[in-house]
């Protein structure tokens, strides 16, 4: 319980940050700084020296031919402070993301307002709390942590915007798949005949349409076509729709018959 206060807390206090994201700087320390231009500053060494000039250079390339600045500040024991704003000339255009192994998430960013545009707010928050946290730092490293958030960004730039952050998580594959067996076995026990006679139970198959409909569609479908192309996911979740439904049709058939009435002789 205690875990889930406090991922819920994260979320909150994420909410608030982006919702006034303006860079809060309490020191300035323009020493740290190298004298040659470069849109990644890697105080922490997160990131080995082949990784950070493939940065570097696909964070030019980007301003060259996009117009969109995204930087790369990691810190530890020491910061440049609002030093980085004039190193960097931060504008509305920019991105700044900033990786500090000591806070409870590795990840934060200042986002220019033109970003909001082509993401929205909860775009960042999502994107703070997938890669950020401490599990996924533990199993990707802070490495892959930092590249694997600013290529979802890339992607979405490339792409005209996203509403949500590109890719299907495992946690949350097994959600929507959860929500797709559960809305399968609503469906059977809906479909279910009622009368003698009756095969499927249209009216009832229809009143409860609202409830297996979501469960399928909006919670076991939706995540995953806005998230990836991958069809298999697609197939694998349908597949337990159709599955479940089966049961549930058959479950309901051997309940409904203990209660139908016995024959008069």
């Amino acid at each position: 319980m205690p875990s889930k206060i406090n991922y819920l807390l994260g979320i909150f206090l994420s909410i608030l940050v982006l919702i006034s994201h303006k860079p809060v700087f309490a020191i300035n320390n323009p020493n740290l700084l190298p004298e040659e231009k470069t849109p990644v500053i890697d105080l922490a060494k997160t990131l080995s020296p082949n990784q950070k000039k493939s940065l570097e250079n696909k964070l030019n390339n980007l301003e060259i031919e996009s117009g969109w600045k995204i930087k790369y500040l990691s810190q530890f024991e020491s910061s440049p402070g609002s030093a980085i704003k004039d190193y960097w000339d931060l504008d509305e255009t920019s991105l700044l993301i900033v990786a500090d192994p000591r806070g409870g998430n590795l990840l934060n960013f200042n986002v220019g307002e033109a970003y909001f545009n082509f993401m929205p707010r909860l775009f960042w928050v999502e994107l703070q709390t997938r890669f950020g946290n401490q599990y996924y730092v533990k199993d990707h490293g802070e490495d892959g942590a930092v590249l694997d958030a600013i290529n979802s960004v890339k992607i979405c730039l490339e792409r005209g915007g996203c509403q949500v952050v590109p890719g299907l998580p495992k946690e949350q594959y097994i959600w929507t798949l959860c929500t797709s067996i559960l809305g399968g076995l609503v469906a059977g026990f809906a479909s279910a005949p009622r009368k003698e006679g009756q095969v499927i139970s249209i009216g009832f198959l229809a009143l409860l349409s609202p409830l297996w409909g979501m469960l399928f569609g909006i919670f076991g479908l939706a995540p995953i076509i806005s998230r990836t192309n991958d069809l298999l996911p697609l197939f694998k979740n349908s597949l337990a729709f159709t599955a479940a439904g089966i049961a549930g049709y058959i479950l309901s058939q051997t309940l409904f018959s203990r209660y139908e009435k016995p024959n008069n002789t």
